[in-house]
C-alpha cells in the first residue's frame, strides 16, 4: 500500500505545508535495487575515526578497504595514532576530511571504533568527534560504531562506557533519522575481530536502509571469513509461509542472491504459492506447518537445507477477557510449536552441515500490544529460543538468529482503520513504515555463511520503533 503522506510532503505544496505545520517529513529511503556487491562502498568516502585506545582499528580498515571504500580522517583528531598504525601495517593511505566549501564529495558514512573507552572522561573522544560533524551528514546516510561486547570488557570501567555507547547510539539514530539516516553499534565479542567485515558491510549498505538503532553482537567464527557477495549461491533455502507479503519478499531476495528456494505454504494458499515460485524459479510444497509430520515432508522434499526461514504466522486478536481457547492455540501452536517441532525434526534429519536459521520475531512480542497475548508470547518465545538454541547451532558450524518487523507495509497493515495506521507508520525514527523488502534483506543477510560471527540475535527492523527495548 502507497504511503500517500509521505508522497504528499514531498510535493512543494506538501512540502512548504509541513514546514509550516510544523508535521514530520518522512524522509525517502534508498533501498538496495541489485544483489550483493563485491565492493558494496566502492568509490564512496568514508570518515573514520576512534578513541585513543581503539583495539579494532586494524580489522575495522581492512574491512572497509574490502568494500571497496575511499577511507578519510579528521586531522586534529585525538585517536588518530591506532587509525594511523593500522593504516601503515596495511599500506593504506588515509585521506584528510575536506571542508563543507571544498567542493569534494561528502562522505557516505561515518565508522567510529570506541573499543578502547574505559571511563566518562574518555566518552569525550567520541563526543568532539561526531560533534561537528552530525549537522553535515548526508541524506540516507550510514553512522556505524564499534565496541567490545559488554561481555568481553576487561574492567568495570570499559564494561560500563560499552553499555554507554548503547544509549548513545539509540539517541544519535533518533537525531539522524530525519534525513534517512540510520546509526547503529557492534559489539566485538573476544577473538572475533576478523568477523566484522559482512555485517560492518550490511549496515553500511542500501541493504539496511529500515535498520536504526540496533547493536549487533559478533563472536568468533569458524573457518576462514566469507565475503556476502555469492555467499548464497546455489545454496538450498527453505520459507515457510512463502505465498505472499513478507515470505514472498524473502523468498525473492533469497532467489536474487543465488539461493535455490523451496517455498512452504497452507495447502489453502497453493494458487499464490505456485505463482510466488514461478517467479523465483523455486518449487513450492503445499503444507500445514503444525502437522504432526511436517519434518518428515520437507526433509523428504529438500533433501539438505542450507538455510531455513520460519516465517509462517497468523494473528487472532482479542482481549484475553473475550479470547477463546480455539484462537489461543492456534495461535501458539502455529506461531511458535510448528518451528520448534520442525526444527527438532531437521536437526536429526535433513540440515546440511553448517546450516542457518531465521525466524521472524515482531516487536510485538518486545513492547507487546493489547489484545495480543497469544501473538506477543510468540513472539517473544522466539526471540529466547533463538537464544537457547544458538550453541546447538554452533557446534554444527551454523546458527539459529531473529528477524523482529516493526510496522510493514502489508496487505494485513492495510487493512487497519485509517489512525492506527497512520500511527503505526510515523512512531520510530524515519517516520514511515517499512516494506517486505526491508525484512527480506535482514533474513538473507543471517541466511549467509558470510554472517558466520552472529548467533543467536534478534535484529529489529522497525526503523527504530519508539517502543519496545
Amino acid at each position: 500500500m502507497n504511503d500517500r503522506y509521505l508522497d504528499f510532503t514531498h510535493s512543494p505544496f506538501g512540502k512548504t505545508l509541513a514546514s509550516m505545520l510544523g508535521l514530520p517529513t518522512p524522509p525517502r529511503l534508498n533501498r538496495a535495487d541489485a544483489a550483493w556487491a563485491a565492493q558494496g562502498l566502492a568509490g564512496a568516502h568514508v570518515l573514520v575515526g576512534g578513541d585513543r585506545a581503539a583495539q579494532l582499528s586494524q580489522p575495522l580498515l581492512a574491512a572497509l578497504t574490502a568494500s571497496g571504500a575511499q577511507l578519510r580522517i579528521v586531522p586534529e583528531h585525538a585517536g588518530l595514532p591506532p587509525l594511523k598504525a593500522a593504516a601503515a601495517t596495511l599500506k593504506l593511505a588515509l585521506a584528510g576530511n575536506p571542508g563543507p566549501a571544498s567542493g569534494e564529495a561528502p562522505n557516505r558514512a561515518i565508522v567510529f571504533d570506541a573499543s578502547g573507552l574505559s571511563s566518562p572522561a574518555q566518552m569525550r573522544e567520541l563526543y568532539d568527534f561526531l560533534q561537528p560533524l552530525v549537522r553535515g551528514l548526508v541524506s540516507n546516510g550510514r553512522i556505524v560504531l564499534l565496541s567490545r561486547a559488554p561481555d568481553a570488557a576487561d574492567s568495570v570501567g570499559a564494561k560500563t562506557m560499552a553499555t554507554a555507547l548503547r544509549g548513545f547510539m539509540r539517541a544519535l539514530a533518533k537525531e539522524v533519522g530525519k534525513n534517512g539516516s540510520t546509526c547503529n553499534l557492534l559489539e566485538i565479542a573476544a577473538g572475533a575481530d576478523s568477523a566484522i567485515e559482512a555485517p560492518l558491510h550490511f549496515f553500511l549498505s542500501p541493504h539496511s536502509a529500515y535498520v536504526s538503532g540496533q547493536s549487533l553482537r559478533i563472536t568468533a567464527a569458524r573457518g576462514q571469513p566469507v565475503a556476502l557477495a555469492g555467499s548464497l549461491a546455489g545454496r538450498s533455502a527453505l520459507v515457510t509461509g512463502a505465498a505472499r507479503g513478507i515470505g514472498a519478499a524473502i523468498a525473492e531476495v533469497l532467489a536474487r542472491e543465488g539461493a535455490q528456494i523451496i517455498g512452504v505454504d497452507h495447502p489453502s494458499q497453493e494458487g499464490a504459492l505456485g505463482e510466488t515460485m514461478a517467479r523465483v524459479g523455486g518449487r513450492g510444497l503445499a503444507l500445514d506447518v503444525t502437522a504432526a509430520d511436517a519434518a518428515q515432508r520437507i526433509a523428504a522434499e529438500a533433501g539438505g537445507l542450507d538455510v531455513v526461514v520460519h516465517n509462517a504466522g497468523v494473528t487472532r486478536d482479542k482481549m484475553l477477557r473475550n479470547m477463546s481457547a480455539q484462537h489461543w492455540d492456534m495461535v501458539l501452536n502455529i506461531n511458535l510449536a510448528a518451528i520448534l517441532d520442525i526444527n527438532e525434526g531437521l536437526l536429526k534429519r535433513g540440515l546440511n552441515e553448517g546450516a542457518r536459521v531465521v525466524c521472524i520475531s515482531s516487536i510485538g512480542g518486545i513492547g507487546g500490544n493489547a489484545g495480543q497475548t497469544n501473538y506477543a508470547s510468540t513472539k517473544a518465545g522466539v526471540i529466547g529460543y533463538v537464544d537457547a538454541m544458538a550453541p546447538a547451532f554452533a557446534k554444527r558450524g551454523g546458527a539459529i538468529n531473529a528477524v523482529a518487523p516493526g510496522f510493514i507495509e502489508t496487505q494485513m497493515t492495510a487493512a487497519m482503520p485509517m489512525g492506527p495506521r497512520e500511527i503505526g507508520r510515523r512512531i520510530n525514527s524515519l517516520s514511515q513504515g517499512g516494506l517486505p523488502q526491508d525484512i527480506a534483506e535482514a533474513v538473507a543477510f543471517f541466511s549467509s555463511p558470510a554472517a558466520a560471527g552472529v548467533n543467536g540475535q534478534t535484529l529489529r527492523v522497525c526503523g527504530q520503533n519508539w517502543f519496545g527495548a
